[in-house]
């Protein structure tokens, strides 16, 4: 039986990625357990782990962003088009299919549908009441929530909110500290309450349009919980509660006692990029690409989407996969110039002196040159030995 540092050891001189050497040491560990391998034996199951390793690797030359444009454009030709409630809460739409996929390379800065997954701490997580109370810290709530009727008085010249005593309950709030809220958010109006009825009228009388402006700020004030959220959702999840969100707030909610900040995920990947850095929204892509795929039933080699999420984060910024993005920042002139606007981009290339190097696909096409993918790629030169010319018979 070999020693742990022997497996190590052979291990360590394979030249194989870090992840994949940790695998291959866990499982011969498991298995020396078991069998009591042979030093031999150990090297053998490295040499093939190896052999296996370099058949996956990708031949020089493969034109690999063609093939992964190809890989998930293919299946997403069968995806649906619609909004779907999302898995297991009916509550809330998520936007799936062919939607969400565009809405990801698009990079675009606002979700159509943007939700979080907040998961709770240990204090929190098995308690149906104590995971109300963080919803409720989380939930956004403005008196338009909370209205039953809301009516502008003409001959009065006031604003009258009927607040429905249910959901004024189930917001943790009372018409005394919703009237304190208003008086020091809106300095230029009075707040006068009576029972579940609240009055608002601006202090200086003005014009019916005025009135109006000011009621809709009133109705859409915060009064509690966090800006772009709106309504949550608590389902229990094996042995935990979970909280979803309508709306997204990402920065805000890490903040909130009583959530796991280690597990909460959004949807919107942008602010994954702006609270925990460009690596994790990486990640984030590959997986929401992966998750909107297997959704439908569709599979895709994880690799194909890593390389257009690493080809959208590699400067350290999100860029779309398009003119404004990727496509609009080729090195190549001429790529640029057979995209759109030729004249400009050729113009602006001759000002600045700038040389095209014609290492794309699309240039070599444009000058009708073989493109540098596949045998494209070789460039060989043969030194033939010059024979001697025969002399004429006479």
């Amino acid at each position: 039986m070999v020693t742990a540092k022997t497996i190590k050891s052979v291990i360590d001189k394979s030249g194989l990625p870090d992840n994949i050497k940790e695998e291959l040491y866990n499982k011969l560990l498991d298995y020396n357990k078991k069998y009591k391998l042979k030093k031999a034996e150990v090297q053998a199951v490295v040499d093939e782990a190896i052999r296996e390793y370099e058949e996956a690797l990708i031949e020089p030359g493969e034109a690999i962003g063609t093939v992964a444009a190809q890989s998930m454009g293919e299946p997403s030709t069968q995806m649906t088009l619609n909004t779907f409630h999302y898995a297991g809460v009916a509550e809330i739409n998520v936007t799936l299919g062919l939607p969400r996929i565009i809405e990801i390379v698009d990079a675009r800065k606002n979700p159509s549908t943007p939700i979080m997954t907040v998961y709770l701490d240990d204090k929190h997580r098995h308690d149906r009441e104590k995971a109300m109370e963080v919803a409720k810290r989380i939930e956004g709530t403005t008196i338009e929530n909370l209205a039953r009727e809301m009516s502008i008085d003409i001959l009065n010249f006031e604003f009258v909110v009927e607040v429905d005593p249910e959901r004024l309950e189930k917001s943790g709030l009372d018409m005394e500290r919703i009237q304190k809220k208003l008086e020091g958010s809106f300095k230029s109006a009075e707040f006068e309450t009576e029972g579940y009825t609240l009055i608002m009228r601006p202090k200086k009388v003005t014009k019916l349009s005025d009135l109006r402006k000011l009621a809709e700020k009133v109705k859409k004030h915060r009064l509690k919980g966090l800006s772009g959220v709106g309504k949550t959702v608590i389902r229990k999840e094996g042995e935990e509660y979970i909280i979803y969100t309508e709306g997204s707030n990402f920065k805000q909610v890490l903040k909130v006692p009583g959530v796991d900040p280690t597990r909460t995920r959004t949807n919107n990947i942008h602010e994954i990029a702006e609270v925990l850095g460009i690596e994790a929204a990486r990640n984030a892509i590959i997986e929401e690409i992966v998750n909107t795929m297997r959704e439908q039933g569709l599979e895709v080699d994880v690799r194909h989407i890593m390389l257009v999420a690493d080809m959208m984060t590699l400067d350290g910024v999100i860029l779309p996969i398009g003119r404004h993005g990727i496509v609009g920042e080729k090195a190549s002139v001429l790529a640029r110039a057979a995209f759109e606007i030729t004249t400009q981009h050729l113009f602006e290339a001759a000002e600045r002196g700038e040389s095209d190097p014609l290492n794309g696909v699309v240039e070599n096409v444009l000058i009708g040159q073989p493109v540098p993918v596949g045998t494209g790629i070789v460039k060989l030169a043969m030194d033939l030995p010059i024979k001697p010319k025969r002399s004429k018979e006479v």
